[in-house]
Formats: C-alpha cells, sequence, structure tokens
C-alpha cells in the first residue's frame, strides 16, 4: 500500500501536526519500566520539531475503560520522554476540548505537547465523531506513527484522519509496513512460530500463514488445541473447545498446499501452573497435567528449522514463560532466531519481553511495536489507522 509519507509535508514551520504516537509503556512505581516503545516513536517527533512544526502528541495507556483513573496517566510518559528528547514536553491534563485547545495554540514552532491518555475520553474506542472533531480542532496535518493500534478504529487514529486535509505516515509506521511485506513477499524458505494462548486472535492469521509459509511452527498453550483436532491426548492442558474445528482448517489447509505445520512432540507438564509444582518431560501429556511449554526434543527442532530458514517471523511464547520454570522453550527459541543468518521479524509484547530479557534485541532484524496489528495485516484484515491516510481530503 503506497503511503504518503512525512516528505510529503511540505511547509512544516509553524504547522501544527496532530502525531498519534504509540506510547503505551509499562509502568511501574509511577515510572516507565520499558521505554522501547517511547524510544520507537522518537525519530518522528524529532523530525516534526527540527522541522519546525508544533506538535500535538497524542497516545493511549493501557484500557481505563473511557474514564480518567490516576494509575493510567500518561503524566510518567511524558517525564520519560522529555528526557529522551532531551528537552521540554508540554503536558495537558485534557485530550481534548478548551483546556487542550488552548495548549495547542500557545505552541512554538519546534516545541511539544503531549495530550493525556485519549482512552479517559469514552469516544475514543468507538470512533465518536464529536471526538474527531475535537481532536481535528487542535492541528492542521494528521500524522499517524502508532502501528500497535492501526488495526483499531478509534477516534484519535481514523475519526481525526479523515477529518484533516494533510495525512501522513510516521517512520515507525512506514518501517513496520515494510518489514511485514518482507513475510509476504519473503526470501524462501519462509518459517512462521507463532505461540501464545489462543488461536482465536491469530485465526485469521492462522489460515493465511499455514498455506504461505514454508514451515509453520505452533507452540504456547493454543498447540494443546492443535492436538485436540488431531486426537491426540491433551490431558487438562488450556483447549478451546469452540476453536477446535478452527484448528482441523488450519491443519487442512496447510497438508493441502504441500507445507508443513509443526506441532510440540513433547512437552513440559505439570499438574498446575505454579513455580513450586513438580515438573517433567512427556511426549503424551499425563492426565490431570498440563503442558506448559514445549519439551526440549521439539525445542531443538524448531531451532534446527531456525537455521534452515531465509525469511522468519515469530509472535507469541512457546509456553508459560512468565515463570521461569516453563520458558526454556521461548527462551530457546529466541536465542535461535537472533542467532540465524535469515531475516527475522519478532512482534508480540511476549515475544519482544522474552527477547529483551536476554539482551538479544540488537541481533533480530526487526522487531515489530504492534503484535495485534501485524498478525491482522498479515492475516489479510484491513488495517483501519493505514487507510485512514489515503482517501479524498475533507
Amino acid at each position: 500500500m503506497a503511503l504518503p509519507g512525512l516528505d510529503e509535508l511540505p511547509g512544516l514551520r509553524g504547522l501544527r501536526v496532530f502525531l498519534r504516537a504509540d506510547l503505551n509503556a509499562p509502568l511501574a512505581g509511577g515510572a516507565v519500566a520499558d521505554d522501547a516503545r517511547l524510544r520507537a516513536a522518537l525519530p518522528t517527533l524529532r523530525r516534526l520539531l527540527a522541522g519546525g512544526a508544533r506538535v500535538v502528541l497524542a497516545s493511549h495507556l493501557g484500557r481505563p475503560g473511557g474514564a480518567p483513573q490516576p494509575e493510567w496517566s500518561l503524566a510518567p510518559v511524558r517525564a520519560r520522554l522529555a528526557e529522551l528528547l532531551g528537552g521540554p514536553l508540554a503536558f495537558c491534563s485534557a485530550c481534548a476540548g478548551p483546556e487542550a485547545e488552548k495548549a495547542a495554540d500557545a505552541l512554538a514552532p519546534g516545541e511539544a505537547l503531549l495530550l493525556e491518555n485519549t482512552r479517559f475520553h469514552p469516544g475514543e474506542t468507538r470512533n465518536d465523531p464529536a471526538l474527531a472533531r475535537a481532536f481535528a480542532r487542535l492541528a492542521d496535518a494528521f500524522v499517524n506513527d502508532a502501528f500497535g493500534t492501526a488495526h483499531r478504529a478509534h477516534a484519535s487514529n481514523v475519526g481525526a484522519a479523515r477529518l484533516l486535509p494533510r495525512r501522513a505516515a510516521g517512520d515507525l509506521l512506514r518501517a513496520e509496513l515494510r518489514a511485514l511485506d518482507a513475510v509476504r513477499n519473503p526470501q524462501r524458505p519462509l518459517l512462521c512460530l507463532l505461540g501464545g494462548a489462543k488461536v482465536a486472535g491469530k485465526l485469521a492469521t492462522l489460515l493465511a500463514l499455514a498455506p504461505h509459509s514454508d514451515v509453520l511452527c505452533i507452540g504456547g498453550a493454543m498447540a494443546y488445541t492443535f492436538l485436540r483436532a488431531q486426537g491426540r491426548p491433551t490431558g487438562a492442558s488450556l483447549v478451546e473447545e469452540e476453536r477446535v474445528e478452527d484448528a482441523r482448517r488450519v491443519l487442512d489447509a496447510a497438508q493441502q498446499s504441500g507445507r508443513r505445520l509443526l506441532l510440540p512432540g513433547d512437552h513440559i507438564c505439570a499438574p498446575r501452573l505454579e513455580a513450586a509444582a513438580p515438573r517433567r518431560v512427556a511426549e503424551q501429556i499425563p492426565e490431570g497435567e498440563m503442558g506448559l511449554d514445549i519439551g526440549p526434543a521439539t525445542a531443538a527442532r524448531y531451532a534446527e528449522e531456525v537455521r534452515e530458514a531465509r525469511t522468519i517471523f515469530w509472535n507469541g511464547p512457546m509456553g508459560a514463560f512468565e515463570i521461569p520454570d516453563f520458558a526454556a522453550g521461548t527462551e530457546a527459541v529466541a536465542q535461535a532466531v537472533a542467532a540465524a543468518p535469515a531475516h527475522s521479524i519478532v512482534g508480540g509484547g511476549d515475544s519482544l519481553a522474552a527477547v529483551n530479557a536476554l539482551g538479544l534485541a540488537g541481533q533480530i532484524g526487526h522487531l515489530s511495536t504492534g503484535g495485534g496489528a501485524a498478525l491482522a495485516w498479515l492475516g489479510g484484515l484491513p488495517l483501519p489507522g493505514v487507510e485512514a491516510l489515503n482517501g479524498e481530503a475533507p
């Protein structure tokens, strides 16, 4: 998809730009715990400021449910982002309305203002037209750099964009789409590793990638839904009974296209999801026990597929890696992907957390800031936040 970029926003000096970024960073103790998303937003923000734009910066944080909640305020994000910018960053305690308009009007060229959490307003997630108009009154041009919310049609990334005459994609958004094009049009063999808890959130992507990938490796709790679809024992493992038929559809799509879909052949099992629970490796999950990680033989097999690939896409952990006793499979995959000579794309919060925790981020080709958006894009689903950048000007 051809998208207008920052170079297509001439005359930046003095121009009020509504910049929708993804500053949804984890907080701990009233401070930003991981500033990766803030750092990813810096190139576009700095380009706009260097050009003399008056930047009105908007983002959501968490899921406050459409009402102000102090624990979800963007104030700590403003503090850390100002440090990263190395300069002042104004803050408005409202995300729209007279207070925000006054703060936006007060900006001088080369200055930026961060609005309060857009999801403090109940109209944000409904793409409320009145809120979209309120956002549009703050600026003359719109830039979307929030790939992480591109699969959502919200007021701050879709409604406001359609109301402003000049629109562009930020550097991060364009880089994300270029990286995913490498999966859509890969150097082969293409290996896709998908994990996580549920088939439901990844079904469209699974159906798209099963006939497209040379090899599709499944891990995480959703593997047990696939094993159930094959009639194999799953013990007390998490199985989405209502998705078993969907899993069969994915298995059939791979088989009919002559592609390989691999499932775990051994498992780390325990009677309960607890760090102190007794563990064992089993090829067949015993009754009363849960599969909580791929086993060592499966981890070695998946790592071997990684070494043979030329393009790798990984989204989702291989087990309950938040508990160290069940993290070995995810760690083995992360290390293999980092060491591989292939072009690699890693997305999804848990996969990124594993890569970062192991200090491997610098060895990955592209770290995607949008797990859900990446899955939607690869599954052929529309990205409203991207589509809103094209079309007729109002």
